[in-house]
């Protein structure tokens, strides 16, 4: 195997099973049966080894979203299969739900840094969506940043906040329902 990926295999282990401030370069090293200095010859420091391992998370959450787009439905119904996709990643992914728990618990800088970016990236997808959509009249003239933000903090509320708070659980049909006879109602032309 090439050293370079068994050193981000033993990272995206290290990571997700003892989050980014109980990870060493010892034990990524260890992990990845190499010497601690292999890993410098491929990463200056562990800052850069977390960040490429959560660009490589980012693109696989990306890669896994557009499979559920189905081309013959509507915005409407797409946009509600890519946040579900993204939130169900969010909480299945277990490097990712490392990343949460490590954030509110530890407040570890880097960690949080890497959670803005990813949510920044999942903001900037969803708006590439809402642009195509008004693109081709879909959806109303809108602004895509401030959708994207109010449509992805909304779904997170009610899929993943809500069934914490309250003594029941939202199904799919019902968070439907009420994004399309409230925000996605508003959105169409």
């Amino acid at each position: 195997m090439d050293r370079r990926h068994e050193i981000l295999v033993a990272a995206n282990q290290s990571f997700t099973l003892f989050g980014y401030k109980a990870t060493t370069m010892e034990q990524v090293a260890q992990m990845a049966n190499v010497g601690k200095g292999t890993i410098y010859t491929f990463f200056n420091n562990k800052d850069v080894l977390f960040e490429e391992i959560v660009l490589a998370m980012i693109c696989e959450m990306r890669n896994e979203t557009e499979q559920t787009i189905n081309p013959e439905l509507s915005f409407l119904e797409n946009a509600h299969r890519i946040l579900m996709n993204l939130l169900q990643f969010r909480e299945m992914h277990k490097l990712y739900s490392k990343l949460i728990e490590e954030g509110h618990a530890l407040r570890t800088p880097q960690v949080e840094k890497m959670l803005i970016k990813i949510e920044n990236e999942v903001l900037t997808y969803i708006a590439s969506k809402i642009q195509i959509a008004i693109d081709k009249k879909e959806i109303k003239q809108c602004n895509p940043q401030h959708i994207a933000y109010l449509v992805f903090k909304s779904y997170l509320a009610f899929v993943v906040e809500w069934p914490k708070r309250h003594d029941e659980e939202l199904d799919e049909n019902a968070i439907v329902e009420l994004f399309n006879n409230t925000l996605f109602g508003g959105l169409t032309p």
